[in-house]
């Protein structure tokens, strides 16, 4: 992640989330009460979000020290150790709930983009994500997706072009948007079609689309509009897909499919912050 845009990110969370000041913790313990804690896992899956744990306590207090453990994109068990963390309990706890919150869905992103991968058990289709995303998470969002194996589309509106149904509708064909596009953007951007018949696929090959989608098709169709497409255009399957059958899609020849349940509807993976004794021994790895 970009570290200006995960910092700012941050402190707006943080601020969001703490306001004048954390009451309890501020007048329970002194700052120079110093603990230490463990992040670990809660359930099985991939972990995500690591930097989050420096980045956000370093905002509030750069005495803190973190230990990581593992890394993004390492699958985790029930008990393993993420990261350890010690500095003054005042700002451990005050940073506990964001950190947390980001981490959980982060992980949570990343496990279920993992089991897609393997449920779909087709190394020549990526799994990538759409812009289904919460406001201000979409940069946490999909990093975590890469973490858990996939790949990103873009980003926004700003870095690759997407003609929809209602832009070809509006402009009157497919052919029209393209060219308009084509005539105002440089040769860097690419331009892809969302289409849902063969007449649609043939109209977007003719006009010079980089990248075609098929939006809503079965395996079946997606099979068969594969090959009105020529080798050097990018296909994408979208729309319809679950986890449920997501198999089906195996073998059908398309290039990425793009999965919005990824990130719009996802259960986040159970992580929490427990608290050490001085004296406790740490052992790495885990916790059992």
């Amino acid at each position: 992640m970009n570290q200006l845009k995960l910092r700012t990110q941050l402190q707006a969370f943080l601020l969001e989330d703490i306001g004048d000041q954390d009451i309890t913790s501020q007048t329970i313990f002194p700052l120079t009460e110093i603990g230490k804690g463990v992040f670990i896992a809660k359930e099985d899956g991939i972990i995500a979000g690591l930097g989050v744990i420096k980045e956000a306590y370093h905002l509030l207090d750069r005495s803190i020290q973190v230990t990581e453990y593992l890394k993004d994109g390492d699958a985790v068990t029930c008990g393993d150790i993420i990261a350890e963390v010690t500095g003054p309990i005042a700002h451990l706890l005050t940073g506990e709930r964001v950190i947390l919150n980001l981490m959980q869905r982060m992980s949570g992103i990343a496990t279920v983009v993992n089991e897609s991968v393997a449920m779909l058990d087709d190394s020549s289709i990526q799994i990538c994500d759409t812009r289904k995303t919460i406001p201000g998470l979409r940069m946490f969002d999909k990093y975590a997706v890469v973490s858990g194996g996939g790949k990103n589309h873009r980003q926004g509106l700003y870095d690759g072009v997407m003609i929809k149904d209602n832009h070809i509708a509006f402009a009157g064909s497919i052919t029209k948007a393209v060219q308009c596009v084509r005539d105002k953007i440089g040769h860097m951007v690419k331009i892809e079609v969302e289409t849902e018949t063969k007449e649609e696929v043939l109209e977007a090959v003719e006009a010079g689309a980089d990248v075609i989608m098929f939006d809503n098709r079965t395996p079946e169709e997606v099979k068969e509009f594969v090959q009105y497409v020529p080798e050097t255009i990018i296909t994408e399957a979208s729309g319809g897909i679950t986890m449920e059958n997501l198999a089906t899609y195996h073998g059908t020849g398309v290039n990425y499919i793009s999965l919005g349940f990824l990130t719009h509807s996802v259960k986040a993976l159970d992580i929490s912050l427990q608290v050490l004794e001085e004296n406790n021994r740490i052992e790495r790895g885990s916790i059992r």
